[in-house]
């Protein structure tokens, strides 16, 4: 039984939802985001509000019928809202910092790091330890921020590396000395 699934999407003003078959087509303000739907949910589309369909009481379709839902819903909240990653950058003399579209990050290595977005996502450093990516697509600010972590992840020992904000990194005692 999903208890996510039944409730239906509400759809605020400037959003618009189309199904052109197994492709669910939401429209906003700030783009156009295309999600498939997988053969056996039914999406039902009224004046105000979608809602999911299950074929079956099969665990598996109530499943199915969560993750149809809130992928819907998060289409929906990023073409109104949008959605934040921020990241935080420790050590000394790592920074990053903002060439026209492109990251520049400086983190210990002998050479710099430029990393270019996708298109839908648009990355602010307002300080130089600090990098907040946004965008409307969940599943791809999420993706963008776990490539740039992904260049220097936190080390156990001393705590240096990116990482997201608010996230502890448990460390590690050192070698002990005699």
């Amino acid at each position: 039984m999903s208890r996510i699934g039944k409730l239906p999407v509400s759809i605020p003003a400037g959003i618009q939802i189309g199904q052109q078959g197994r492709e669910l087509l939401v429209k906003g303000q700030k783009g156009e985001l295309k999600q498939s739907i997988h053969p056996d949910m039914k999406i039902v589309i009224e004046e105000n509000t979608v809602r999911v369909i299950k074929p079956s009481e099969n665990a598996f379709h109530s499943s199915l019928q969560g993750l149809t839902r809130t992928l819907i819903q998060n289409m929906v909240s990023g073409l109104t809202d949008g959605f934040t990653k921020k990241l935080e950058i420790m050590g000394v003399g790592f920074r990053a910092e903002l060439k026209g579209k492109t990251l520049v990050l400086l983190l210990g290595f002998s050479h710099p790091i430029y990393f270019v977005p996708p298109e839908n996502i648009t990355i602010e450093v307002p300080v130089p330890t600090g990098i907040i990516i946004k965008g409307s697509d969940k599943q791809l600010v999420g993706q963008v921020a776990a490539k740039i972590r992904s260049f220097r992840a936190p080390e156990p020992y001393k705590g240096k590396g990116i990482r997201y904000a608010g996230e502890y990194v448990r460390k590690k005692a050192g070698k002990a000395t005699a």
